[in-house]
């Protein structure tokens, strides 16, 4: 019998040994970011669609609801700009995270000790400041994480779309035999789940970039900054009122609550097809083109929700587009901010993109669908969202000729 033996590369064990290791390591990490996902947005599919449904149970009215569904809006507005400075300037990114997650674990149990206007406002004022600190951070650290394969971002990220679609659904089903305020405790399993998986993400090095010696303020105020941001927070103002009323127009409407959770699940079906074919899309078109393509589909979807709610072929379509205006949408935009905010501003600029956005901008539109829809109904409300995403589409159209024409000009 003979042996074998490599004599061009003696060390080919260990080597492929070190590697296996190195992959396996690699595949575990990813799995811990991809809990963390899974379970906030698990929670975000159990309050987006049903909170509102729980807040009718137990009768407040269209404009309460919409005070008390923007408090997260609000929340996302003012934390992550706090939390964001904390993260970069301890250079402790993970630490903050798990501070974050325990505190709005403890906060959420406010739930189950009041049924009053005020007293719920307080608990989803402090939830909501504890619970928006974290996801910036850990999209930053993702991001860091995968280095210089960020187009593989989808794929750890469609993870929150699988925990978002079986909250979504499950819950759907369940509320169509069991009552409303059971919701509160999927909230804290969504809760528990966040904090577990806090403790378990991976750390990861910030490394220096030539932008470190700049301040914030002048990233900020480069016009494609501007541009990127101001069509971001239009986009998030569109979907206010899809957070805030669309279950309940569903369901005033006819739709069971089963069938709410599957239009709702349809969506995010459809975006996590998308957030895998990233990579091939950003190649091909780049971030910036699929930002304007998302922002003119969202006009699409909102005028056949506004206008379409009693075909259901109509809504059907309009879910479908869910994949260009929230999977495709939030890929690219959360790339374009990585590519913005290099090295020791990562953390900031992350944070900054949700205040002004997710949190500003979705402030904006949940406090602003209360009085519209009480007063001129739902087609006029969902027009008014259709009206957001096209200024924020011929914002991003002009920005990508403006980059365009620079472009030529210095060639």
């Amino acid at each position: 019998m003979f042996k074998i033996k490599c004599i061009c590369c003696p060390y080919s064990a260990a080597y492929l040994t070190a590697a296996f290791q190195q992959v396996t390591q690699a595949k575990n990490y990813h799995w811990r970011i991809a809990g963390f996902y899974f379970f906030y947005y698990a929670f975000v599919g159990m309050f987006a669609p049903y909170w509102s449904l729980y807040l009718q149970s137990i009768h407040f009215n269209a404009i309460e609801i919409a005070i008390l569904m923007s408090m997260q809006p609000v929340m996302r507005m003012i934390a992550p700009n706090l939390w964001g400075w904390l993260a970069d300037h301890t250079g402790k990114r993970l630490l903050v995270v798990q501070i974050a997650a325990t505190l709005s674990a403890v906060c959420y149990l406010g739930v189950f000790a009041t049924t009053s206007f005020w007293g719920m406002l307080l608990v989803l004022g402090l939830m909501g400041f504890f619970w928006s600190a974290s996801m910036p951070l850990v999209e930053a650290t993702t991001l860091t994480y995968l280095g210089k394969h960020t187009a593989r971002y989808g794929r750890i990220r469609s993870w929150g779309s699988i925990g978002f679609i079986v909250a979504v659904v499950g819950l759907g089903y369940a509320f169509d035999y069991i009552a409303i305020a059971w919701l509160l405790w999927a909230g804290l399993v969504c809760e528990l789940g966040i904090l577990l998986f806090s403790r378990q993400i991976p750390p990861t090095e910030v490394l220096a970039h030539h932008t470190d010696s700049q301040s914030i303020r002048n990233i900020v105020l480069q016009p494609r900054v501007l541009a990127l941001f101001g069509a971001c927070f239009l986009m998030s103002v569109a979907h206010g009122p899809y957070y805030t009323f669309f279950s309940i127009y569903l369901v005033e409407h006819g739709y069971a609550k089963s069938a709410v959770g599957g239009l709702w699940a349809l969506g995010v079906i459809c975006e996590i097809g998308v957030f895998f074919l990233m990579p091939w899309l950003a190649r091909r078109y780049g971030l910036t083109r699929i930002l304007v393509a998302s922002l003119g589909l969202a006009v699409l979807r909102f005028m056949l929700i506004g206008w379409g709610v009693d075909f259901l072929l109509l809504l059907l379509i309009a879910q479908v587009l869910h994949a260009a205006t929230f999977g495709a949408y939030h890929a690219a935009s959360v790339g374009l901010v990585h590519e913005f905010f290099q090295g020791r501003h990562q953390s900031k600029g992350q944070a900054m993109f949700g205040s002004l956005t997710y949190g500003a901008g979705g402030m904006l539109g949940g406090l602003a669908s209360g009085p519209i829809w009480q007063h001129y109904g739902a087609s006029v409300l969902y027009s008014c969202s259709a009206g957001m995403a096209l200024v924020g589409m011929l914002l991003m159209w002009w920005a990508l000729r403006n980059v365009a024409g620079s472009r030529a000009a210095v060639a």
